[in-house]
């Protein structure tokens, strides 16, 4: 039947459509999305030196780390494991589990009590950590003579190497105390507030010397490009850098950009944000607005990247504080901690689509508390929402079921002259008043909003280890029995069979 041929070639064209657009989009981002591998600024007429090199030898002493070669000089053998030669501090929250390093004052580790790993359901999510499968870490330093850095050995003020968030708290503090040199003392203070993701970052700088100082600080991340473990392998998500400003908006740094030494993405603002995104968790410094910075990004050696932001300070200060954020990409409640940074929920061209869809998954769940039943009400909407397009498709078909045997004959007495057998069906189509694409352009026009739909359920981390009910003990993963694919199948099948049958059996 020529109208059932034109239906599957459009549905099969627009499906097409849809594939090149998200592997141009793969291979060739736009040029604002596309960022490079390093900048430096200046600020009230000073230059300030290259930041140390990650993996560079851990100094015995604040003054020594304050020479150490810049980023563009590091050597490719350098690996993470050098990192590893202080004594290790351990934080419990209700909300996350973290490892502080006192050789730099890094977090080397960092756990979601709230997010099981794929691997065990018993223990937390690991979003940083530092291990040879796998490598991401949290660093920040003070650039200038006398002040510390990433490799500079820390000591605990009050000798204690376990917090833990007790019951009436709603913080923890941990005081790191760098080396004071040429009467500088500065003291690295890490903040952990109850029933947050977001951890405050603080350098505390007394100066005894007799000159006023003026600090630069640096906040950075570094990881590996691979996937975390547990990642789709049917659907792939972005793993990698990205950042927002005011002006470029969302923009991604692809590890494959930095590899080409080709990403371009503004440096200096006095707003926005950094971070490093994968499936489902991100980790982001949040500097205040309107406070001067300079982004960048560069790639340090094989399988280790960097996306710092530097905070400067022109004047002489006491405190210089960073929110850093390393927890899951929960749409509502990123909204709050800074601008633009729940786009990290990236729906791409369907955005305008998705995030109302899920505002109603969303108003649904706090109906029902459980998102597997919130889907299925959010799906029903849907088809409710587009059933007088469907109603109207499926009288089309049901009048050209009644007309079949006619547009057989018509068929069959014009076979040689297939132009004249179509001239007549149109006339046909027009006496009757049927539209042969009556069935076809409902269909169309509810592509977009499934596929919007589909990639919302996908981003979702709150359907991470959610049940249903029964076997469905998570909404993130496929049927382990494949139960519901075996119904759907069947389904379809029954489906199929109530369909008015081609005329024409090719």
């Amino acid at each position: 039947m020529e109208t059932k041929k034109l239906l599957l070639i459009i549905i099969f064209s627009t499906s097409l459509l849809f594939l090149w657009d998200a592997w141009q989009k793969e291979l060739y981002p736009p040029s604002s999305q596309v960022m490079p591998g390093a900048a430096s600024t200046e600020s009230s007429n000073q230059r300030h030196d290259p930041l140390p090199v990650p993996g560079d030898e851990l100094s015995a002493s604040a003054t020594e780390s304050s020479v150490a070669s810049g980023i563009e000089g590091v050597s490719p053998s350098i690996t993470p494991n050098l990192f590893t030669i202080g004594e290790k501090i351990q934080v419990r929250t209700d909300m996350v589990i973290a490892e502080i390093d006192t050789a730099g004052g890094d977090i080397r580790q960092l756990g979601l009590i709230e997010h099981p790993s794929r691997e065990d359901i018993n223990k937390p999510y690991e979003l940083l950590l530092d291990k040879t499968a796998r490598f991401q870490v949290a660093q920040s330093g003070l650039i200038g003579d006398g002040l510390p850095n990433h490799k500079t050995k820390y000591t605990v003020e009050d000798n204690k190497y376990s917090y833990q968030l007790e019951p009436g708290q709603d913080k923890v503090v941990v005081r790191l105390v760098a080396p004071e040199a040429d009467g500088i003392q500065v003291t690295k203070i890490y903040t952990f507030h109850r029933g947050s993701y977001v951890i405050d970052v603080e350098f505390e700088i007394a100066n005894h010397s007799a000159a006023a100082i003026i600090p630069f600080s640096y906040f950075q991340m570094l990881r590996d490009p691979n996937e975390p473990a547990g990642a789709g392998a049917l659907v792939h998500s972005y793993t990698g850098a990205a950042m927002y400003t005011d002006e470029e908006k969302f923009l991604k740094i692809k590890f494959s950009d930095l590899d080409k030494n080709k990403a371009e993405y503004p440096t200096n603002a006095d707003n926005g944000w950094i971070a490093m995104l994968e499936h489902y968790f991100l980790t982001a410094w949040l500097p205040e607005p309107g406070s001067p910075r300079e982004y960048f990004a560069k790639r340090l050696a094989p399988n280790q990247y960097t996306a710092p932001v530097g905070a400067v300070e022109p004047n002489q200060v006491k405190n210089i504080s960073m929110p850093f954020y390393a927890g899951p990409q929960e749409q509502n409640k990123l909204a709050e901690l800074a601008p633009g940074l729940e786009l990290t929920v990236d729906y791409g061209w369907l955005t305008v689509l998705a995030k109302p869809l899920f505002w109603l998954l969303s108003f649904y769940h706090s109906w029902t508390d459980n998102w597997g039943i919130a889907i299925i009400l959010l799906t029903l909407t849907v088809k409710l929402i587009f059933f007088p397009l469907s109603a109207a498709g499926y009288r089309s078909m049901a009048k050209l079921r009644v007309v079949t045997p006619k547009l057989q004959r018509i068929r069959e007495q014009y076979a040689s002259d297939r132009q004249r057998m179509h001239q007549v069906m149109m006339e046909f189509y027009k006496e009757e008043k049927i539209n042969p694409m009556g069935g076809c352009l409902p269909i169309l026009v509810q592509i977009p909003v499934f596929i919007a739909l589909f990639w919302t359920l996908l981003a979702a981390v709150e359907l991470r280890y959610a049940p249903l009910a029964l076997w469905i003990t998570d909404m993130s993963v496929p049927d382990p029995y494949y139960v519901l694919p075996v119904i759907m199948g069947v389904s379809m099948w029954i489906q199929s069979k109530l369909s008015p049958t081609p005329a024409d059996p090719i």
